[in-house]
C-alpha cells in the first residue's frame, strides 16, 4: 500500500497544493512553520478521520475559507483508490470515493492505513490515560473499520446517560427526583453495559496481540533496558479478566450498579471503558514518573512499531509517517529507529533540515518552504 498522489485545496496554510508521492522514502525538508506537518498530517486525516495534532476540524481549514479539500490517490495490490474528503466546521464532512457521492465520510475507513510518529508520542508515556485509551481506538479502527461504530455507539450512550445522571443529581440537590429517571438509567446502564463490553474485548485482545510486539520492538530500540509489560486496568473488573463479552457486561453491570450512589452525586458516569487505563511498566515499575527521557520515548516508539507490525501481520503494510520525530531522539536511537523503518513500502518523513534525516532513509527530497513544495 502506498500513497500515488496527495492533492490540497484549503486545507491548513495551502490554498492548493498537489504533491507525487511513491513507494519508498519521501522527506520534506525545510523549516519549522512552512507547511512540512500539514502534508502528512492531511494523509493522517484520510486514514483516520482525525488529526494527531488537534482534536477538531476547524483548524484545518485555511483563514478565511469555508471548506478544505482533501484527495489522495491510494495504491494497494495494484489497484488505485481515489479517495476525496471535504472538510466543513459546523457541518457534516463529505466524502467521494472513486467520484462516487453515495459513502459516508466513515466509509473511508481502512482504505488508507497509517502509523504516524510525532513528537506528541510521548504523551503515550508520559501523558493522561485518555492518550493511551485513544491509542488502542485508533488502532482497532485501523484494524477493522466497523469497530468505528462501536466506539461511536458507545459515546453516544455515554453522552445520553452523564445527560440523565445531571439531571438526576441536580433534582436530587433541589430536593426532587422521579422513580422515572432511575427506571430510565437502568435502560441506558443496559445499553452501556452492551456497548462497553464489546469495547472492553477487544482492546483486551489488541492489548494481548501488542505485549510479545512492543516488548520485542524495546529490545531492538533499546538492548538490555528492561522488560515492557503491558497491563490493561478496567473500572468494572479487577484481576482476572472476563472470558467472554457476556461475561464482561455482566461486570460492568455489577460495577454500574454498585457505583450508582457516587454517580447520582456526582452526575457523572464513573465505570466504563472511558475510564480504563493501558498500564505500561518498564521492569518492576510503571513507566509514567519512573522512566527516563530516552527510556520514554524508547517506549512510545516501540507502541508504534509494534502497531506497525500488528497492521502488516492483518495484510496491506500501512504507510509509515515520521513527523518531526528525529530532532527528539539521540543519535542512537535515531539510527535504530531509521533501520527499523527503511524496509517499509513507504515512508514519509518532515524534517526541518536535511541532516535530521538518517542516511538509512535516502530517497525522493522536497523543500517546503511558504508554502510552496518542490521536488529536489
Amino acid at each position: 500500500m502506498h500513497v500515488a498522489h496527495l492533492s490540497l485545496a484549503d486545507f491548513r496554510s495551502y490554498a492548493r497544493a498537489e504533491v507525487p508521492l511513491g513507494p519508498g522514502v519521501t522527506a520534506f525538508v525545510g523549516p519549522n512553520g512552512q507547511g512540512k506537518t500539514n502534508l502528512v498530517e492531511a494523509i493522517g486525516y484520510v486514514a483516520t478521520l482525525g488529526s494527531h495534532r488537534v482534536a477538531t476540524d476547524a483548524p484545518l481549514v485555511r483563514l478565511g475559507a469555508e471548506r478544505a479539500v482533501v484527495r489522495t490517490s491510494i495504491v494497494r495490490e495494484a489497484r488505485t483508490t481515489l479517495v476525496e474528503l471535504e472538510i466543513t466546521p459546523g457541518k457534516a464532512n463529505r466524502a467521494r470515493i472513486n467520484r462516487s457521492d453515495n459513502v459516508r465520510p466513515r466509509d473511508v475507513l481502512g482504505l488508507l492505513r497509517t502509523v504516524l510518529f510525532a513528537p506528541e508520542d510521548l504523551a503515550l508515556v508520559k501523558g493522561d490515560p485518555g492518550e493511551r485509551r485513544r491509542f488502542l481506538d485508533e488502532l482497532l479502527v485501523a484494524r477493522a473499520p466497523r469497530l468505528a461504530g462501536v466506539r461511536s455507539d458507545y459515546e453516544r450512550v455515554l453522552k445520553q446517560r452523564n445527560a440523565l445522571l445531571k439531571t438526576a443529581a441536580a433534582a436530587r440537590r433541589s430536593g426532587g427526583g422521579r422513580a422515572s429517571d432511575l427506571a430510565t438509567l437502568e435502560v441506558w446502564d443496559g445499553h452501556l453495559a452492551r456497548t462497553g463490553a464489546e469495547l472492553t474485548a477487544f482492546r483486551l485482545q489488541l492489548v494481548a496481540a501488542l505485549q510479545p510486539l512492543v516488548a520485542a520492538a524495546y529490545a531492538q530500540l533499546a538492548p538490555g533496558g528492561g522488560d515492557t509489560v503491558l497491563e490493561y486496568r478496567s473500572s468494572s473488573f479487577e484481576g482476572e479478566r472476563p472470558s467472554s463479552r457476556e461475561e464482561a457486561e455482566q461486570q460492568l453491570l455489577a460495577a454500574l450498579a454498585e457505583a450508582r450512589g457516587q454517580e447520582l452525586a456526582r452526575g457523572l458516569t464513573l465505570v466504563g471503558p472511558h475510564r480504563d487505563e493501558l498500564g505500561l511498566r518498564l521492569g518492576e515499575l510503571p513507566a509514567k514518573g519512573y522512566a527516563s527521557h530516552g527510556e520514554s520515548w524508547s517506549y512510545a516508539l516501540a507502541l508504534r512499531l509494534a502497531s506497525y507490525e500488528l497492521l502488516r501481520s492483518d495484510g496491506g503494510e500501512p504507510v509509515l509517517i515520521l513527523d518531526d520525530v528525529f530532532a527528539e531522539l539521540d543519535a542512537r536511537r535515531r539510527e535504530q529507529l531509521a533501520e527499523l523503518v527503511a524496509p517499509a513500502e513507504q515512508v514519509l518523513v518532515t524534517a526541518a533540515v536535511a541532516e535530521d534525516v538518517p542516511k538509512a532513509l535516502s530517497g525522493a527530497r522536497y523543500a517546503v518552504s511558504d508554502g510552496e513544495v518542490t521536488l529536489l
